[in-house]
């Protein structure tokens, strides 16, 4: 999809200019390429209606920018991409996927040690030979060998938020086909697990019509599926079932079913194996048979085409896929106790965002305007602060002077559009020693204080539970953003005594984060549970740097839903009032 392979383009290019040592440009086209990827409708759909003018319009893209985006869209390339590549000809995606591997460090890898990908830098570590080069050492020798091995290890999967769209857009293709009947994509895929492995499709045909249109229709769907413009590799191609490889590297393959198996088989291919495990022992203590054909009780089918009677004939409530493995929600299904997990329309308003005013590609009031339309009642400003001073982190003065601009920018919006408040906030840079970078007098003027940690995530397990630990006894800090500081696939969470962290957001009124960034969805789904099972409250931030990623509160929901969370854990589904009320109240008189 074309979305995909421009913000790849753009992402690229800000490291190749950065290795460069642009100035500006880099930062340009990484905003470019995040607006890109977060787009919602095909940018080449958006070409078509607009020219030119209708790129330049999404947010952080320049007429520049806009112009290699038209270049590509025509030619299928970007002619000045294309010659950074051939300056610097190295891997610069994989190798800037290590944890401590920057585009200097690359840069410097390359013309010290003809070092082009991922293999040559393991090489090249495990040798001894980076810890000779300029500002290197053997830490960072050891930490790139570390971090290769953690890519290794993730990188056989791919992240929701990039698996989800590609998934969505075939399903869409695949319900065009003539004849087909009922489409679905299971697998981890439904199950909105953090990482997928590959993409399964389920399709059925109108088996009303004669045998020979059926057999038409089937062969019409694997020679749409074999040829899709994003196939690289065929696997197999056949009536039934066909697989092939992506651009971006997934498998997928889909498998024509009949009508009377589709619950049946959209249960058995999502899973988990654990669940189904269960499930059919279940099946077998009645007396029946579980398998992707149906519900049977000897040869004669009992339930398969609704996968709500599967599990009504087990004597289970049906179970949301979300929460399918083995941990619990079988038994809770079967005493009808399984939890009302929340949903995207119970969200009232968006907890962590940022503008221009640090490193955010759009206005406060844009983003607020933004907010309006999708019918939120608040959203809370977080800029980033002192410490991030990449980012153009404000101190105490720029902070009073955003504050101002918020009531002003609030006045205006009480006569345009659906009300809307913007809470003033900041997001708290957390010290090496839990202390915070602005003064307690100035967090006390915030409406919602988020605190995170961004630097020095190799400290021990100890020292890094103390140190958010003491950020948590804060009264001013109301959430903790990102809690473990991951990034999925590049960059494991800090170590805690998750115990201790739990208890002391449980005893001081602390929130917890879960945020819906797709590489950070942080907590994490087990986090998540233990965290409510305590009492402990949450809020849903989608970290939106632009405009285009408020969309992300939906992977934010999906989080949450894996840890089993309603309504009434989340702090962010209550109205404007109730929440201003909320968090005027002393921390420790919260939960």
């Amino acid at each position: 999809m074309e979305n995909r392979e421009i913000a790849k383009i753009l992402y690229e290019t800000a490291l190749f200019l950065e290795m460069k040592e642009v100035a500006f440009k880099p930062r340009a086209y990484e905003k470019a390429g995040q607006s890109v990827e977060a787009l919602k409708e095909n940018i080449a759909d958006i070409y078509k209606k607009g020219g030119i003018e209708a790129i330049e319009n999404i947010p952080a893209v320049g007429k520049g920018i806009a112009e290699r985006i038209e270049e590509y869209l025509k030619t299928g390339r970007v002619k000045d991409y294309e010659k950074l590549k051939k300056q610097i000809p190295v891997d610069i995606e994989r190798l800037s996927a290590i944890e401590g591997v920057g585009p200097k460090f690359i840069k410097l890898f390359y013309q010290k040690l003809k070092i082009k990908n991922i293999d040559g830098l393991e090489k090249a570590a495990k040798a001894g030979k980076i810890a000779k080069l300029p500002r290197c050492g053997e830490r960072l020798e050891a930490k790139i060998i570390k971090g290769i091995e953690f890519y290794r290890r993730s990188h056989a999967r791919f992240l929701l938020g990039a698996a989800l769209p590609l998934a969505q857009e075939i399903e869409r293709r695949l319900k065009k086909i003539k004849g087909a009947v009922r489409v679905a994509c299971a697998g981890s895929l439904r199950r909105r697990q953090e990482t997928i492995g590959d993409l399964d499709f389920l399709v059925t045909i109108d088996e009303s019509k004669k045998s020979s249109f059926a057999k038409v229709t089937e062969d019409a769907v694997a020679d749409f599926f074999v040829s899709m413009p994003e196939v690289v590799h065929i696997f197999a191609k056949g009536q039934t079932k066909s697989k092939v490889q992506l651009k971006n590297g997934i498998n997928a393959d889909v498998r024509v079913v009949s009508e009377n198996s589709f619950g049946a088989a959209l249960q058995y291919f999502t899973g988990s194996k654990d669940h189904n495990i269960k499930l059919r022992t279940i099946a077998i203590r009645k007396g029946y048979k579980l398998n992707e054909y149906g519900l049977c009780r000897g040869k004669k089918q009992i339930a398969g085409e609704d996968e709500k009677k599967v599990y009504e004939k087990l004597g289970l409530d049906w179970i949301p896929p979300e929460i399918r493995n083995n941990s619990g929600e079988i038994e809770a299904a079967q005493k009808h106790r399984l939890p009302k997990l929340i949903e995207l329309k119970n969200i009232r308003g968006d907890l962590q965002v940022h503008s221009n005013w640090t490193d955010g590609s759009n206005t406060i009031e844009e983003m607020a305007k933004a907010a309006q339309k999708m019918n939120y009642q608040y959203i809370a400003i977080t800029d980033h602060t002192r410490d991030l001073a990449m980012t153009g982190g404000s101190d105490e003065k720029k902070l009073f002077k955003q504050m101002k601009t918020i009531d002003e920018i609030n006045h205006k919006l009480k006569t345009s559009g659906p009300k809307l408040k913007i809470l003033k906030g900041a997001e708290v840079n957390i010290r090496k020693d839990g202390a915070l970078d602005i003064k307690d007098e100035v967090l006390e003027k915030l409406d919602i204080v988020g605190a995170a940690i961004h630097s020095a995530f190799n400290l021990s397990k100890e020292e890094q539970t103390k140190r958010l630990v003491k950020a948590m006894k804060n009264p001013h800090v109301d959430v903790v953003f990102h809690p473990s500081g991951r990034l999925i696939g590049k960059r494991e969470g800090v170590e805690l005594d998750w115990d201790m962290f739990f208890e002391t957001a449980k005893r001081t009124g602390t929130i917890l984060e879960i945020n819906s960034s797709p590489s950070r969805l942080d907590l994490n789904d087990e986090n998540i549970r233990r965290a409510k099972n305590m009492g402990i409250k949450f809020s849903i931030g989608t970290d939106a740097h632009s405009i285009s990623e408020l969309s992300y509160n939906i992977y934010g929901i999906f989080q949450s839903r894996r840890g089993w969370v309603e309504k009434k854990d989340i702090i962010n589904t209550m109205s404007l009032g109730d929440i201003l009320a909320f968090l005027k109240k002393p921390k420790n008189r919260r939960f």
